[in-house]
């Protein structure tokens, strides 16, 4: 753990020692480097359980894949924000840069904790360099009231958390996840264990996020600079998801009559969200809005408690964090040239950008998950599992997946296609470094496809 872990801590002096003039490419060609070492924790075919294991930290094949995502997000990030930054004085660039080093440390020891305290002090602790991504680098002034959204919803959802832990701890006796399946389940009888169970998965709730405590995503999303979009899209929501797999396992016998009105909810935010995608005029906001409704099917697909339904919300979970961040980029790079993100301005840009538009094509086909990709194998698994639990649930996903298609090549079409604006007629091309950043995307996908047991032998 520790070779991935102090070389990320150790570009914090390179980010301030480089010099201004090699500044971008030391820290990119390093986390990239960093990106590629963390490439090792991938399952292999005789991993069964934990590996890389010392006191505090450890891997397994439900972490490893998320870990990666996380390394693999931070050398995306700083190709994607250079445009974004080359107007900010030099030092406000290195505390940019180095609050994102800072960020992908605590997500690494969080994914990594084999105490859930200390999953639970790193899980918050990623609050804090996000804010300062959103309410200081945010494009618009509403960036200081999505901060606070962002805050508060989130603090309040974990506080019953910590909570509920310390109750454990207190009569377990220890909160290591490597003996967590082994704890005698408490017996319940009364309203507070009820309270208990519910303190224990609302935090996560809240950061997936489910329909209902929603709200703060698209603020957050849409206010914050490219960087901030990328990793709260993909990989702080993963946390959410990471978090009620591993804490479900306590929470057994409970689980089975409370988790109907969090699963219909989960399902008809599917539904809902897709149905305000379908009329949203703001780009960055529509691609918000999508992330809620495929977190809805991983909340749903994680309390039906199947080898299915875990597997399917693994998967999705990596694919979708890969394709939402590209989408963010290349909503991103219209932004930069048009300066608006409202579809109806920024239209036909096909014409302008043939090759930008076939980025678009692949992530949309991602983002409506169409065969071969990972999403469509993700999304399948989660129906079939959520099928078996009650075939009921037949109608929602299959509205939501309608719905998904529908709005994904109502995005495609209003962005790429039809007549240019006479008011876009001179706009900067494309930049190498751009179409670089949608490869580091769009790659692991096709790589996923061909070994898709990388990321899901935890369940073989």
């Amino acid at each position: 753990m520790l070779k991935i872990l102090i070389p990320t801590l150790m570009l914090i002096p390179t980010t301030w020692l480089s010099p201004v003039k090699w500044f971008w490419q030391a820290t990119t060609a390093n986390s990239l480097l960093i990106a590629t070492a963390s490439l090792v924790w991938l399952k292999k075919p005789w991993d069964t359980g934990w590996a890389n294991l010392s006191p505090l930290m450890g891997t397994d094949p439900l972490s490893s894949p998320l870990l990666v995502l996380s390394c693999w997000l931070l050398p995306l990030m700083i190709i994607a924000s250079q445009s974004h930054m080359t107007s900010e004085p030099a030092h406000r660039q290195r505390v940019y840069v180095t609050l994102m080093i800072v960020l992908q440390s605590f997500l690494i020891l969080a994914f990594s904790a084999t105490e859930l305290i200390m999953f639970y002090v790193m899980f918050e602790a990623t609050l804090i360099p996000t804010l300062f991504l959103i309410t200081r680098w945010g494009n618009q002034t509403e960036r200081l009231n999505a901060g606070t959204y962002f805050l508060f919803y989130t603090l309040a959802g974990s506080l019953p958390l910590l909570v509920a832990l310390l109750l454990m701890n207190s009569s377990a006796g220890s909160l290591s996840m490597l003996t967590l399946q082994y704890i005698q389940p408490p017996v319940y009888t009364n309203w507070a264990d009820s309270f208990w169970w519910a303190a224990c998965l609302l935090a996560f709730l809240v950061k997936m996020p489910l329909y209902g405590v929603h709200l703060w995503l698209p603020k957050a999303h849409v206010e914050a600079p490219i960087a901030g979009s990328m990793i709260l899209a993909a990989v702080l929501l993963k946390l959410g998801g990471y978090g009620m797999m591993r804490i479900l396992v306590v929470l057994n016998p409970l689980t089975k009559d409370h988790s109907y009105p969090f699963i219909v909810l989960a399902l008809w935010g599917v539904v809902m969200t897709g149905s305000i995608c379908l009329r949203q005029t703001d780009l960055k906001s529509l691609i918000a809005y999508s992330s809620v409704g495929h977190m809805g099917l991983v909340v749903a697909g994680i309390l039906t408690q199947t080898p299915w339904g875990f597997t399917g919300a693994l998967v999705l979970m990596i694919a979708h964090g890969l394709t939402s961040s590209a989408l963010f980029c290349l909503a991103n790079t219209n932004y930069e040239r048009t300066h608006t993100r409202t579809m109806v301005l920024a239209r036909g840009l096909q014409a302008a950008f043939p090759l930008m538009a076939l980025w678009w094509f692949f992530a949309t086909l991602a983002n409506l998950a169409l065969p071969p990709l990972p999403n469509l194998m993700a999304e399948l698994t989660v129906i079939v599992g959520l099928y078996n639990w009650s075939w009921w649930t037949i109608f929602l996903t299959g509205t939501g997946t309608l719905i998904t298609a529908a709005y994904s090549l109502y995005m495609f079409l209003m962005s790429q296609r039809g007549p240019l604006p006479h008011h876009m007629q001179a706009l900067p091309p494309s930049l190498t470094r751009e179409h670089l950043l949608m490869v580091l995307h769009l790659f692991p996908l096709l790589l996923i496809i061909l070994n898709p047991n990388l990321i899901w032998g935890w369940f073989d």
